[in-house]
């Protein structure tokens, strides 16, 4: 199987597991511009060369050396399971995308007519309940997951924890995990531990959110968007996310972790 969603600077100064919707667009060109010392100019997931990913053929040896020798120091990104579902739901499902169309095609239309859910206007104007569509759209998240259909999980609701595994299971390690929510503590030890070609102040990186402005403002706080049924569905789909990376099951208003990571308990529950 490889490692799927790696990135690796081409310096090999860093490895990087992507979990989308975590960061990784800031992520991304923070690799770059470390190697180069300049940013990528576009959406650093349409790079073609710069920088190595699993996508590319050319860059697998080289990551899979890498990785199964511990070359290199390995980290990911992790994000409250709350905030990131409803992320994915105005981004893919309400947004229009970089395309100009809606993700994949006809998903949208066939959530519309399934399970009833809303998404507004192509402008992102025409207001909706967006409170009764996520509920509505969890049950669809819920349904890829757990029995595949109408269609496979897509990796923007699938869980952090089964994105994190593929690099521990396929012979990886991880040397950090570090929180969206604490983004500037948790990538600033990252470039601690490492060396590279070109040196970056965090201060000066601009906050790469390729995916804003798709959709329409989140018009709630995101406890409002979680009754006890769409609770115990995000409970169901991510359970060991809420575990494994210590956030609060119990209060969607309360997005920061509540405890530190332990690497060794990731590696031995993820690296089955």
């Amino acid at each position: 199987m490889g490692f799927p969603g790696t990135w690796m600077t081409e310096s090999e100064s860093v490895v990087y597991r992507v979990v989308p919707k975590c960061a990784c667009s800031t992520i991304g060109q923070i690799m770059f511009y470390s190697d180069h010392g300049e940013f990528f100019d576009g959406d650093i997931h349409d790079s073609k060369s710069g920088m190595h990913k699993w996508a590319q053929d050319a860059s697998q040896p080289l990551i899979t050396n890498n990785v199964e020798n511990h070359n290199s120091f390995a980290f990911t990104c992790v994000r409250n399971p709350y905030t990131r579902i409803l992320s994915s739901f105005f981004d893919k499902i309400c947004g229009i995308q970089r395309n100009g169309r809606r993700y994949r095609g006809n998903l949208v239309p066939l959530l519309m007519q399934k399970y009833g859910i809303e998404v507004g206007g192509d402008d992102g104007k025409q207001e909706f309940d967006q409170i009764a569509s996520f509920r509505r759209f969890l049950l669809f998240a819920r349904d890829t997951i757990r029995w595949r259909r109408p269609m496979d999980p897509d990796i923007h609701w699938s869980a952090q924890s089964g994105h994190v595994s593929t690099f521990i299971v396929n012979g990886g390690t991880y040397d950090k995990i570090i929180w969206t929510e604490q983004f500037n503590d948790g990538m600033q030890s990252v470039l601690d531990a490492i060396d590279t070609p070109h040196p970056v102040n965090l201060g000066d990186i601009p906050r790469f959110n390729e995916s804003e402005g798709h959709g329409p403002k989140r018009a709630h706080p995101v406890e409002d968007y979680f009754d006890d049924l769409s609770m115990h569905l995000v409970r169901e789909i991510f359970k060991r996310d809420f575990e494994l990376f210590k956030y609060d099951f119990d209060n969607p208003a309360n997005k920061m972790p509540t405890g530190e990571i332990d690497l060794a308990e990731v590696h031995a529950k993820l690296g089955d």
